[in-house]
C-alpha cells in the first residue's frame, strides 16, 4: 500500500511552525507496512487542496491529511474533500453533544463554528477526538482510502493511535511492516563508512542499508520488512555483525542515542562521575551533558572558561603559559593539559573533559579558525591530548569539538 501526507495550512509554508506531523505519521505508516512515498504542504486555500487531492489519488493508495479540521473559515478540508468526493457533510452527534456540553460548562452560547467540528463526510467511520473536539473522518472513495486528522500534535497523535492505526491495519492487513535497526558512529565521516561498506551499500536488497550523517556523528539504519520481530531479527542480524565486525573503532551505540547520553549511561553504571572545562565550545558540552537522563548522577559540573582571566582565577592556570613572549598560550596543548588535569582536582571527578581553541570568526593569538585541542582527563592517568582542526562556521565547529570530544572519552571508558 502506498501513502502520501498532506499537510494543510499557511502557518506551516510561511515556516511559522514545523510539520512534526508528517514525521510521526511516516514513522507509524512503517510500522504498519505502508509505503509513504510523497508528502505535501498546502495552504488554506481550497483549489490548492482540491488540486493536492487529485494529485495524491493518481499515486496513492491511502492519503492522510493532517490540518484544516478547526472551527474558523480557513478550516476548509473536510468541505473540500466533500466536494472532491461528491458527498454530503453530515453532524457526527456524539461530537456534537461533546461541544455542547463544553460550551454548557462554560455557561456559554454554543457558536455556530464550533459545531463545525462535528461535521463529517457522508458514508464515512469517524475517528473520536479524545484530545479535543473536532472530530476525524475515515472512508474509501473510487479506490482510494482517505483519513482526516486534526493539526494540533496532541490531538493527531492520540487520534492516530487510538483510533487511525486500527483503521490503516484493517485496510492493509497484507502489508508485512517495516524493521529498522540503527546503528551509531562517531569520531568517523559519513564518506569514510561508506567506503568500508561501499560493497554491501551495492548489492543491497533485503535488508537495506542507508547511511546519513549529522555533525560529528552517522548513522546506519537496516531496514527489512517482516512478519514478525524475530523474522526481522534473523534478516538483520548477518548485515550487522558484518559492520560490526568492520566498524567496531567507532560503534558506539545500536540504537537511536546520541554518543553524549551513551557516556552518560556508562558513567551512571560504574559509580564515576565527570566534569568540564570549556573555552571555545562556551558551554555547550555542559548543556549536552545535563540533557541526558539522569545526569545529575553522573555531572559534577563545568567552568566556562572563556577569557583568560577565568582560566587563570577558576583554573589555575598560570597567566605566564597564556600570555607574553613565548607563552604557548590559551590554545595550546600545554593548555588543554592543563585544564583537563586542574579540572579532575578542582572537581575531585573520576573523568575531565578540557577543550580550547579557535571557533572563529577571526583568528587567535595568530592561530587558525578551526584549530582546536581536547584534553581527556582521567584519575590516576596522564592527561591525553587530542589536536583537531574543523572547519564550518561557528556552531558547526562548536558542535563537531564537542562529539569529537564524547569520542574521545567514550574511547576511554570503553578501551
Amino acid at each position: 500500500m502506498k501513502a502520501e501526507i498532506i499537510a494543510v495550512g499557511t502557518e506551516l509554508l510561511l515556516g511559522q511552525i514545523v510539520n512534526t506531523n508528517a514525521q510521526f505519521i511516516s514513522q507509524q505508516c512503517a510500522a504498519l507496512g505502508v509505503n509513504v512515498y510523497f508528502q505535501t504542504v498546502v495552504g488554506d486555500n481550497e483549489e490548492r487542496l482540491q488540486q493536492a487531492f487529485a494529485h495524491a489519488k493518481e499515486r496513492a493508495d491511502l492519503i492522510i491529511c493532517t490540518g484544516g479540521l478547526g472551527p474558523t473559515q480557513d478550516d476548509l478540508t473536510k468541505d473540500v474533500l466533500a466536494a472532491f468526493t461528491g458527498r454530503k457533510l453530515i453532524m457526527h452527534e456524539p461530537s456534537l453533544d461533546k461541544i455542547k456540553e463544553l460550551f454548557s460548562n462554560r455557561n456559554m452560547p454554543i457558536a455556530e463554528s464550533s459545531a463545525r467540528q462535528a461535521l463529517m463526510l457522508e458514508g464515512s467511520d469517524p475517528l473520536a477526538n479524545d484530545a479535543g473536539l473536532a472530530v476525524g473522518v475515515a472512508l474509501e472513495h473510487d479506490g482510494t482510502f482517505f483519513m482526516l486528522l486534526p493539526g494540533p500534535p496532541r490531538e493527531m497523535k492520540t487520534m492516530f493511535e487510538h483510533y487511525g492505526k486500527d483503521w490503516i491495519a484493517g485496510i492493509s492487513r497484507d502489508s508485512d511492516p517495516l524493521y529498522s535497526k540503527m546503528l551509531k558512529f562517531a569520531g568517523i565521516g559519513e564518506s569514510a563508512v561508506e567506503k568500508e561498506l561501499l560493497d554491501l551499500i551495492e548489492v543491497q536488497s533485503d535488508p537495506t542499508i542507508a547511511p546519513y550523517a549529522k555533525e560529528g556523528e552517522v548513522t546506519i539504519r537496516l531496514t527489512t520488512r517482516a512478519k514478525s520481530p524475530d523474522e526481522a531479527i534473523q534478516r538483520l542480524s548477518p548485515v550487522e555483525e558484518e559492520i560490526r565486525s568492520r566498524l567496531s573503532a567507532y560503534l558506539y551505540a545500536d540504537e537511536d542515542k546520541p554518543i553524549e547520553e551513551i557516556i552518560s549511561q556508562q558513567l551512571i553504571e560504574h559509580g564515576k562521575t565527570l566534569a568540564v572545562a570549556e573555552s571555545c565550545t562556551g558551554g555547550l558540552i555542559s548543556e549536552m551533558l545535563t540533557c541526558a537522563p539522569e545526569g545529575s548522577k553522573m555531572f559534577k559540573g563545568g567552568v566556562v572558561c572563556y577569557t583568560n582571566y577565568v582560566k587563570h582565577k577558576l583554573l589555575a592556570i598560570p597567566m605566564e603559559q597564556l600570555e607574553g613572549d613565548g607563552a604557548p598560550g590559551a590554545v595550546s596543548i600545554q593548555t588543554a593539559e592543563s585544564l583537563a588535569a586542574n579540572t579532575l582536582e578542582i572537581f575531585d571527578c573520576d573523568y575531565s573533559l578540557a577543550v580550547t581553541g579557535v571557533a572563529g570568526p577571526g583568528t587567535m593569538e595568530g592561530k587558525p579558525v578551526g584549530l582546536v585541542y581536547i584534553g581527556i582527563g582521567e584519575r590516576g592517568k596522564p592527561v591525553e591530548v587530542i589536536e583537531g582542526r574543523y572547519s564550518g562556521n561557528r556552531d558547526q565547529v562548536k558542535l563537531k569539538v564537542a562529539k569529537t570530544a564524547f569520542y574521545h572519552l567514550w574511547k576511554r571508558l570503553n578501551g
